[in-house]
């Protein structure tokens, strides 16, 4: 995901974006919409299939593997 679309999704949710860097500010996104802000941090069990940002998060192999 672009950070304009990122920045955009923050604005939605009444996050004002200001000067966070990238995982910062999803990690606030994260948080708002209920999820566990744990975009980068190297989990690699995630169990938020729904989550938006897990495609950026998660290598496309450990998504493979986590789906069932």
């Amino acid at each position: 995901m672009r950070m304009s679309e990122i920045r955009a999704k923050a604005r939605a949710l009444g996050i004002e974006p200001g000067r966070m860097k990238k995982d910062e500010l999803i990690r606030s996104i994260q948080k708002a919409e209920g999820f566990s802000p744990c975009f980068g941090t190297g989990v690699s069990a995630c169990p938020y299939t729904d989550c938006c940002f897990r495609s950026d998060c998660l290598p496309q192999e450990d998504q493979k593997t986590l789906q069932v």
